[in-house]
């Protein structure tokens, strides 16, 4: 294999922060804004390439990577043996010779197989090196549940990798942040774990057919309002957005944050808010011991304690392992109907 090294020409690419800085009307899915953004940054960038187990399938890993071998050859997008810990390693060492591997792991709990090279190699290089290296790399993994796949497949080990001092990690909403995010995590230089709920694939939003980059480590504020804050990540700003829409219909005014980045957490948008409402619900796609959740809570105790008006409080997965029963599942996660009641605990 050969690319050209030379560093990628960025001009002409824009910084968003804001959706309503775009005034089109294009609307997409959130599957097709991933691929998009992969087709991008393969088109503009030789040093990109993409690897992992099923890239080349006829689904084309839910659809996200779905022809790219085609338009770009196997040489640069193509499947690998089932080999976790020798692909992390494959592409650390990429990284470290120059080029920009992007690697899929399915699902999360796969990258379990991969965490010495993750944790003790990826993070950790820069720092070693005295900043002369770089680990510039991306691992794409998948949560959700809904599938059956129970204890061993459906696992949302996000918060492991937010432990992880070297690592930065990506959790986008929206079709809209998951190409300014991706594209953003492939340009940048440090390792990125990059989260996507499988929930989501079918959300559709409004996305720009040019390239644009969302800076990592800034958070979003979807919705204004003066009575309790709610702090989100990936499918609980969906379920976050459909209960403040119930919840005015009541007369409660929910302000709502997306965390889009939750290493690093954007810390001045959660404090900013939580001053303003006093109160504040977080609500995380992961486990509640020591999770995400817990991350958030711990800060606000911390820094706006004189500022809150009640005890914070959270809606996270249970500390048990996730049932095979389409019944128990449901049960297993949280819903909207949760948030509702959590947020009404809150303004008592």
């Amino acid at each position: 294999m050969s690319w050209d090294r030379v560093p990628v020409d960025l001009s002409g690419i824009r910084v968003l922060t804001q959706k309503d800085e775009f005034k089109g009307e294009r609307v997409i899915s959130y599957r097709e804004a991933i691929r998009e953004a992969l087709s991008s940054a393969l088109g503009r960038d030789t040093r990109v390439f993409i690897f992992g187990e099923g890239v080349d399938d006829p689904g084309g890993v839910f659809g996200t990577t779905l022809n790219l071998h085609k338009e770009f050859g196997q040489e640069r997008v193509f499947d690998t043996p089932i080999c976790e810990n020798a692909l992390t390693g494959i592409a650390i060492g990429a990284s470290l010779a120059g080029l920009r591997p992007i690697l899929v792991q399915m699902r999360t709990d796969f990258m379990l197989l991969s965490m010495d090279q993750l944790m003790n190699h990826a993070a950790k290089w820069k720092y070693m090196f005295g900043g002369k290296v770089s680990v510039p790399m991306v691992v794409r993994t998948i949560i959700g549940g809904g599938w059956g796949s129970a204890a061993q497949h459906s696992q949302p080990l996000q918060g492991l990798f937010t432990h992880i001092p070297g690592l930065k990690v990506v959790m986008p909403s929206t079709a809209y942040d998951a190409k300014g995010l991706l594209l953003s995590s492939i340009h940048n230089e440090s390792p990125v774990v990059f989260v996507e709920h499988r929930w989501l694939y079918d959300h559709k939003d409004i996305v720009p057919p040019e390239p644009y980059f969302i800076p990592l480590g800034k958070g979003s504020l979807r919705r204004e309002g003066k009575d309790l804050t709610l702090i989100a990540d990936s499918f609980m700003v969906i379920l976050a957005m459909a209960a403040a829409r119930v919840l005015e219909k009541e007369g409660i005014d929910i302000e709502l944050i997306d965390l889009r980045t939750i290493k690093p957490l954007d810390y001045d948008l959660i404090l900013n808010s939580v001053k303003k409402t006093g109160r504040a619900v977080i609500l995380d796609f992961g486990y509640k011991f020591c999770g995400i959740s817990s991350e958030v809570s711990s800060f606000l105790m911390e820094n706006a304690f004189e500022h809150l008006e009640t005890s914070v409080l959270r809606v996270a997965l249970p500390d048990v392992p996730t049932p095979a029963s389409p019944i128990l599942e449901k049960a297993y996660y949280s819903g909207e109907e949760q948030i509702i009641t959590e947020v009404k605990r809150v303004l008592k």
